[in-house]
């Protein structure tokens, strides 16, 4: 699962969240429902293909993240969810936000995840999609007060 939310946020970039969400299930057919084994052995040939694929946003760049993405959580020495989890130590850092406003598009904790993604060859991985995903994933809990997701401090 992290893995698609990885692809999905990268694939955001630039976009509205609504047409992401629309094309999810495009998504998950077009690269064989995110399972990295599956999708780091597509090709050119499979990349043409996706590049016709209305299912999902046709960007020649981040079509080929996704697969190099793919091979690289295949070259992590754990799993994607032990190596993204170690940003947070383990555990869900719980901010204390009062408003949206104070809610940044970056935290020192996705400033690293980035680059160790970076260093590892993933790519469309900056800093402010690795704080998308890490609130996306419950590995940073964002919720201002107020707000009935909010967890009680």
């Amino acid at each position: 699962m992290l893995f698609e939310f990885l692809t999905l946020e990268g694939a955001q970039a630039g976009l509205s969240w609504s047409t992401i969400l629309h094309k999810r299930d495009g998504y998950r057919k077009a690269f064989a429902g995110f399972d990295p084994r599956k999708v780091a052995r597509f090709d050119g040939a499979r990349v043409e293909k996706l590049m016709q694929d209305a299912g999902i946003v046709r960007n020649r760049l981040k079509i080929g993240s996704t697969i190099d993405n793919a091979r690289a959580v295949l070259e992590l020495p754990g799993t994607l969810d032990q190596f993204l989890w170690q940003f947070v130590g383990g555990r869900t850092l719980r901010t204390k936000r009062r408003s949206m406003r104070d809610i940044p598009p970056t935290m020192p904790e996705s400033d690293a995840m980035s680059k160790a993604l970076k260093s590892r060859g993933f790519r469309f991985v900056g800093s402010t999609i690795c704080y998308a995903l890490m609130q996306a994933c419950g590995l940073v809990d964002d919720h201002v007060r107020g707000c009935f997701r909010a967890s009680a401090r």
